[in-house]
């Protein structure tokens, strides 16, 4: 059950160890924290001690801390970096642990991995729902971490950048799925509305076949709005959203053009909805996925 997390990073090692070590640098890719301090040594040999906090929303935040218990240099420049952690904030699911950093160079790059686990609070409750919620999406987070950290390096991309853009291609996901669920499942499919019913007659479809064609608008609705979720990485979902906008809003202009005058009428909900999927395309380029990580310490090792 201990979280793995591996990538490649095109760069020299002192590079990414700066990025990771130093805290200022850390808590700016690192999604899993806020803030990361390291206390005074009270010695050259003695640990490095550290508090740390992350914001969960609404004002709150939960806060631990940690010490770096050893650096080592191993053969061919591989450098390992190991510590503990724990937290005494009562809110907090994670009361301790251990990890380690490994930098390990390989053609030019390096492959930087972690690994880590943990025991949790309040009991059985917490241990289920560490293993179904909270232990899935901290090595996510990890990961979609580490993939910021790599763009950073390779392509200077700001960390804050990639995350405004990461939650305009959120929102822009959420808003165009529901739109589509909502046109698909309530005038068409529940409601049987009759303005869907009538623009599918001036559309030449004949009075016995409307009611089959409107069921299929629906349920093909429903289904780009569910592919627009699951394919999140895809682009293809929100181009073909652009696509079939056009083609409406021309089919709505010829065949039923006095919809066009109404309220709430084609051109302002199509072009909306356009609008949203190129915003939605435009951010896509060079977002961090936590996909391009390896999950999983390889068997040969």
């Amino acid at each position: 059950m201990s979280i793995y997390v591996e990538t490649k990073i095109d760069c020299a090692m002192d590079e990414v160890w700066e990025r990771t070590q130093n805290p200022a640098l850390h808590e700016r890719w690192d999604a899993r924290f806020t803030s990361i301090r390291y206390l005074p040594r009270t010695s050259e040999s003695g640990p490095q001690r550290f508090l740390y906090a992350t914001r969960i929303g609404f004002g709150v935040s939960i806060a631990g801390a940690g010490e770096s218990v050893g650096n080592r240099t191993g053969a061919g420049g591989q450098r390992t970096s190991s510590l503990r952690f724990w937290s005494e904030d009562p809110r907090s699911l994670i009361r301790d642990g251990a990890g380690y950093w490994q930098y390990v160079p390989v053609d030019g790059r390096v492959r930087f991995i972690t690994g880590y686990n943990y025991r949790t609070r309040f009991g059985e409750a917490g241990r289920v729902l560490d293993r179904l919620l909270f232990r899935p999406l901290l090595g996510w987070a990890t990961a979609w971490s580490f993939d910021r950290l790599r763009l950073w390096i390779e392509k200077e991309i700001d960390p804050a950048d990639s995350m405004r853009r990461s939650v305009i291609h959120v929102l822009c996901r959420l808003s165009i799925a529901f739109v589509w669920l909502y046109q698909g499942l309530v005038p068409k499919l529940i409601a049987r509305h009759a303005d869907e019913l009538a623009m599918l007659a001036d559309a030449g479809i004949s009075t016995g076949k409307i009611q089959v064609a409107v069921i299929i608008a629906g349920l093909s609705e429903v289904l780009l709005g569910t592919s627009v979720l699951v394919c999140f990485h895809r682009r293809w979902p929100l181009q073909l959203t652009l696509l079939l906008m056009a083609f409406a809003t021309v089919g709505v202009a010829i065949s039923s053009p006095q919809y066009l005058l109404a309220a709430f009428n084609p051109i302002s909900l199509n072009l909306l909805f356009a609008v949203v999927s190129l915003i939605g395309l435009l951010v896509m380029k060079d977002l961090p996925s936590a996909r391009r990580c390896l999950r999983r310490r390889p068997e040969n090792e």
